[in-house]
């Protein structure tokens, strides 16, 4: 039997570190079904079953295995909140919440959304009679729409993908409150680090945790958070039926991942604010999006929000669809690749990448002209990738 000392680093329910730090909460936390053995981290539990009667109640890993259960201990606490479910992929997170919809249900959501987000909307949901309905919610004088249409879910992201747009979630989740519309917040770009939609009033924060919370770029996940036991029951069974359960290896490299999300995202976003600032500090640079540049329309919310500005930086660089193909080419040390979040630097085209499926006048009509390029800024030396950006765009 542990002693009292014992048990208090024994233990790795989110309770036991309620008072810690985000550090010390994404080392400490997630750490059940390794007392047996004494392991330092938890093993990877790879199998399909188990045998019935067991002390944890588990019973087929499609709906329960303890590598979720770490993981999403551990997204719980970091998110702000009560409960975490994890999933395949952040489209299967999606996939998780929207199949709570029903015929008729209208959905708000932010005009500048993933393009798969705009893509299972209009080729999937939209079949069985879900509508969704897109406004620019930067926009204060667009919450009107939300209290107009009384929408059974309000979806935003904050910052978008891939223009950036900071979103007002604390102003948007009062106004959807008044007519009780959950709110549902892709957390994705911002990361649990430096952004917690939860106590910033949001009903869910939705996760690809692909990106920022593994940060390696090899595994795949998604999770939905939230303080709502509704909704929480409802992400179980739709993990459980839907069959969009992740693989427990895939878990625990998440997990693993999140042991060094904080200094990760300190070096994302140092090197992205500086590669934003000599960006905009080139002539030739049409613009350049940063939440954490003094340029950026919502810069004052972004701070209010948001640790730091993250590691993405979204430029139109002045250059043609020819040219800027060219350029992306040409690059060493950014790999031109779908994706984000990486120790390692990429780069995107979402008009003919991540946005391709929206159509081209809805595209351009927010912004994501042949012109402009997302940068995943990583965690190498910048004076290593700006020189690589100037070698590149020289060489055109």
């Amino acid at each position: 039997m542990p002693t009292l000392w014992q048990s208090s680093f024994v233990s790795s329910s989110s309770h036991s570190h309620q008072d810690a730090h985000f550090e010390t909460q994404a080392i400490h936390v997630g750490h059940d079904w390794r007392e047996e053995t004494g392991a330092v981290i938890p093993p990877i539990f790879l199998t399909s079953t188990f045998e019935t009667g067991n002390p944890g109640g588990f019973d087929y890993t499609r709906s329960g295995n303890p590598n979720f259960r770490n993981l999403q201990q551990t997204l719980a606490a970091l998110e702000g909140a009560k409960h975490s479910t994890v999933f395949g992929s952040g489209v299967s997170a999606i996939t998780a919440v929207v199949s709570t919809l029903k015929y008729g249900d209208v959905v708000v959501l932010e005009e500048n959304v993933y393009g798969c987000t705009y893509r299972l909307f209009a080729r999937v949901f939209e079949k069985f009679g879900i509508k969704a309905c897109y406004f620019d919610l930067s926009n204060p004088a667009n919450y009107a729409k939300i209290t107009e249409l009384k929408p059974a879910l309000v979806w935003i992201e904050s910052p978008t993908n891939p223009l950036l747009k900071i979103l007002d979630i604390a102003a948007i989740s009062d106004v959807a409150s008044r007519v009780q519309a959950p709110v549902i917040v892709d957390n994705t770009f911002a990361s649990s680090y430096l952004q917690q939609p939860i106590k910033l009033g949001a009903t869910l924060s939705l996760l690809s945790t692909t990106k920022y919370s593994n940060g390696h770029s090899d595994a795949l996940g998604g999770a939905v958070c939230t303080d709502n036991d509704e909704w929480q029951e409802k992400m179980i069974f739709a993990q459980k039926a839907l069959g969009l359960q992740p693989s427990p290896f895939d878990s625990w490299l998440i997990s693993r991942g999140l042991k060094t999300q904080v200094v990760r995202m300190e070096r994302h976003s140092a090197n992205g604010l500086a590669l934003a600032e000599r960006l905009e500090q080139n002539p030739g640079v049409r613009w350049v999006k940063y939440p954490f540049l003094p340029s950026h329309p919502q810069y004052e919310l972004a701070k209010k929000q948001m640790r730091s500005g993250s590691g993405i930086v979204t430029a139109d660089l002045g250059l043609s669809l020819e040219q800027t193909m060219t350029f992306m080419k040409k690059l060493r040390y950014f790999t031109q690749a779908e994706s984000l979040g990486g120790i390692e630097s990429l780069i995107c085209h979402p008009a003919s990448m991540t946005h391709a499926s929206v159509p081209r006048e809805v595209r351009e009509a927010v912004g994501i002209t042949d012109g402009v390029v997302r940068f995943s800024v990583g965690i190498e030396h910048i004076d290593d990738l700006w020189n690589d950006v100037v070698e590149a765009i020289a060489s055109i």
